[in-house]
């Protein structure tokens, strides 16, 4: 019987086990249809909070804008989510009693995975080399306190098995665009600014990769560019672990590569190695402001930013591999009209984004 871990953290797999695992999973029928298409869901529902254990107290206490990220996603009506922006805890606490909920609202996925993010974890070095230890700029990625703003995977389909890249050395991916950075740090600092998956996900037609990741946004620093060159090479990441099993690059890559701040070179070419469906929403807010002086289209946009700015931008994305039969896509941006407008705009800052993809 084909092993699944249902509400628990799942192991981690090496390289090795993985590869053994698919092809167990190949062996295994699932109940679905091949030929019915799978939704697969980005979506950074803010939940995140200032400190350990808050996360959990606002799940608990039914707080309004966890509610709210709850309808959002139930009404995409997800089969597989990449949540971008929650908080980690050991226990997975937090996320059992998220998923909980998600089922109260009538969206059962039973099936989920989360690991500890770089964000928060502490390294005892002054990362920013301003002079103090300590702070949420010497974390491996940004954060107070360990777990801050990860990332976790639910689903309706089983999760055969996970590679964590999470640890890998900025300074070890080829070409990278680290700046001088003393060796004490370059021995140190991490790549993944939250983190980098690999997750297979058994289909009814075979193993499926997602390849998951949040970045750093490319702002916030000096002429040194340091979070735009990390920016940039957490995308570069995934040119050279392209697996030739069918895949969907997804999550939250910080970039619009239209009209924001960045290096826009490595996500184009992992455009150019997959499909970008665009997905769309069925609505755009007044295009003044910072909106007024874009270039991009703004049914393309998923994240509604200040709007003096940098304005509304393009930062989900879900990129599905060629191999894949590409149905339907969208962003869930109602008109305020709409009965699930007040959720949306209570939740988060970001829009859910989806795509219906068939496997070949």
């Amino acid at each position: 019987m084909m092993p699944c871990w249902p509400l628990k953290t799942l192991p981690i797999l090496t390289r090795a086990a993985g590869v053994a695992l698919l092809l167990l999973v190949a062996a295994v029928a699932h109940p679905a249809d091949a030929d019915t298409p799978i939704r697969i869901a980005t979506y950074d529902p803010g939940l995140s909070r200032k400190g350990p254990g808050l996360l959990l107290r606002d799940i608990t206490k039914g707080a309004p804008q966890v509610i709210a990220a709850a309808q959002v996603i139930a009404a995409a009506q997800p089969d597989i989510i990449l949540l971008t922006g929650i908080d980690w805890d050991a226990d997975n606490r937090a996320l059992t009693a998220f998923a909980t909920l998600l089922r109260d609202q009538g969206l059962d996925l039973p099936h989920h995975f989360a690991a500890r993010p770089n964000s928060g974890m502490a390294t005892g070095l002054d990362l920013d080399q301003d002079g103090r230890l300590g702070e949420a700029d010497d974390a491996q990625g940004w954060g107070q306190f360990t777990g801050q703003n990860g990332m976790a995977v639910l689903s309706r389909l089983p999760i055969a098995g996970v590679t964590d890249y999470s640890d890998v050395l900025w300074r070890d991916l080829p070409g990278n665009l680290m700046p001088a950075t003393p060796d004490a740090i370059a021995r140190t600092q991490r790549l993944s600014s939250t983190a980098h998956w690999d997750l297979r996900i058994q289909t009814a037609g075979g193993p499926l990769h997602l390849l998951a990741w949040a970045a750093t946004p490319p702002v916030f620093d000096g002429p040194e560019d340091r979070n735009g060159r990390r920016n940039h090479d957490e995308a570069a990441f995934w040119l050279t672990h392209l697996p030739d099993a069918p895949f969907v690059l997804l999550g939250n890559p910080n970039l619009d590569l239209i009209d924001g701040e960045g290096r826009p070179d490595a996500m184009q070419r992992l455009i150019a190695r997959a499909q970008d469906p665009g997905p769309r929403g069925d609505w755009q807010p007044p295009q003044t402001g910072a909106n007024a002086a874009q270039r991009g289209d703004p049914a393309l946009d998923t994240a509604s930013f200040d709007a003096e700015s940098p304005g509304n931008l393009r930062v989900d994305y879900i990129l599905p591999a060629t191999s894949l039969v590409v149905t339907d896509s969208g962003v869930l941006w109602p008109a305020p009209d709409d009965p699930l407008a007040p959720a949306v705009e209570a939740a988060s800052d970001h829009r859910l984004v989806w795509v219906d993809v068939i496997y070949p």
